[in-house]
């Protein structure tokens, strides 16, 4: 895997093997139209789950809450949860070790800020707490676990650990070795660009840059305030909030890799246990972080009970209407929004989706809104790297103004001309 022109991680070989039909890659592929899908590897994960829900699947029980042990809570992003199971099944002697992402510790060198990383110790492990919108890839642990035996917990968002429970499905190996699936709700993929962008708006050097920070956390600020912190060689740090990067709109999808265009899962349906935030009143004014927290597995379920009943975890139990109200903006983009685009024409491979493609149903306004968030998500990777290929940052920053301030009016005020002016003002320093 090697990052392309777009900042994009991308499959690298011979033309040949480019050439080279394989069933095998189109059994295991998570966008392959051939591939099976969440509802039938949920289905034989867990076929026991008390409950099924068309919008996050089977699950035995979904909480909203936080850790109350130790520093889990502070260190994360949200609420500690994922850190914190995944420490649980080392210590309790359940996996030997655990597959997730971490900062690089040369990034200038290795040519990327974040990996993956097989971590062995509750210390490694926490290496790893934060959210990392970055692209990475599973070839180099998953080499690993193939050639080191041992039991195994993969941490990742929701295309992640279906191409892993596919792969389980394909190689014996695999499914010995992998026990645990940790999922991450997901909005998006985002390009290697966005910390380039991140560099340019808070004007220091790109190769300067040692640790990138997206959700630097202050208790005493709403959640929901996203705040990117760069660290430099020099040991200086420069934050700037989200809402005041001209590409900072999550929603309006900045470098979005065109296949979450093509994604219907929101909240991992095929993990074990997977992990959100609680974006709704009064979680998301929490600075301190909430998770909102689905469970499949009975094994994974027993130990969040235990942990409950010994005040470790501060939990509480909530049903499937809450954890849909939490992601609304993603079901909205990953369901309704996909069903409209499956009816744009497209060359090369048709997807496979569980949504049905239509055109009807979808409010005219809204596909408005679905039309500009994939004109930016395109765009984006363009304007980008013309503008780093002539090294002059203000062509992109006067495109991203725009399209930003009109997704924002389109999005937010009904299409009113005078709100996108506003945004447009905004964004200007």
């Amino acid at each position: 895997m090697a990052f392309d022109a777009y900042g994009e991680l991308k499959p690298s070989g011979v033309p040949a093997w480019y050439r080279r039909p394989s069933d095998s890659f189109t059994r295991t592929c998570p966008f392959s139209p051939a591939a099976k899908n969440e509802d039938y590897l949920a289905t034989n994960l867990y076929p026991l789950a008390k409950h099924q829900d068309a919008a996050i699947g089977r699950f035995q029980t979904a909480y909203v809450g936080y850790v109350a042990e130790e520093e889990y809570r502070l260190q994360g992003s949200s609420g500690g949860m994922v850190t914190w199971v995944a420490t649980e099944l080392l210590r309790q002697g359940l996996i030997d070790g655990v597959a997730h992402v971490i900062a690089t510790k040369e990034p200038q060198k290795e040519g990327r800020y974040f990996r993956y990383r097989i971590s062995r110790t509750v210390a490694q492990v926490q290496e790893g707490a934060k959210s990392r919108y970055y692209p990475i890839e599973l070839s180099e642990i998953l080499q690993t676990i193939r050639e080191v035996p041992g039991r195994y917990a993969v941490v990742g968002v929701p295309c992640f650990i279906k191409a892993v429970q596919l792969l389980r499905n394909e190689d014996p190996l695999f499914r010995e070795r992998i026990r645990f699936t940790l999922g991450l709700f997901c909005g998006h993929m985002k390009s290697a660009r966005f910390v380039e962008s991140f560099a340019w708006q808070m004007k220091v050097p790109v190769h300067q840059i040692e640790q990138v920070e997206f959700r630097h956390k202050d208790p005493n600020r709403p959640a929901n305030w996203y705040n990117a912190q760069l660290t430099l060689r020099d040991g200086s740090t420069i934050n700037r909030d989200w809402w005041h990067l001209k590409d900072g709109d999550w929603g309006a999808g900045f470098y979005m890799n065109s296949a979450c265009n093509f994604c219907d899962d929101v909240v991992a349906e095929t993990a074990d246990i997977s992990f959100g935030d609680a974006w709704v009143e009064p979680y998301s004014s929490d600075g301190k972080g909430t998770n909102v927290v689905v469970v499949r597995s009975t094994v994974v379920e027993e130990l969040v009970e235990n942990a409950i009943q010994e005040g470790r975890l501060q939990l509480e139990t909530v049903d499937q209407k809450f954890v849909e109200q939490t992601q609304a903006a993603g079901f909205r983009q990953r369901r309704e929004g996909l069903a409209y685009r499956l009816t744009w024409p497209r060359k090369g491979v048709q997807p496979c989706k569980r949504v049905k493609p239509d055109a009807e149903t979808v409010a005219k306004h809204r596909k408005t809104i679905y039309r500009m968030r994939s004109f930016i998500s395109a765009g984006s990777h363009r304007v980008f790297s013309f503008a780093r290929l002539l090294q002059k940052p203000e062509l992109y920053f006067k495109w991203a103004r725009m399209v930003a301030a009109v997704y924002h009016g389109l999005a937010y005020h009904q299409g009113k001309f005078s709100e996108m002016r506003k945004r447009f003002g905004e964004l200007k320093g």
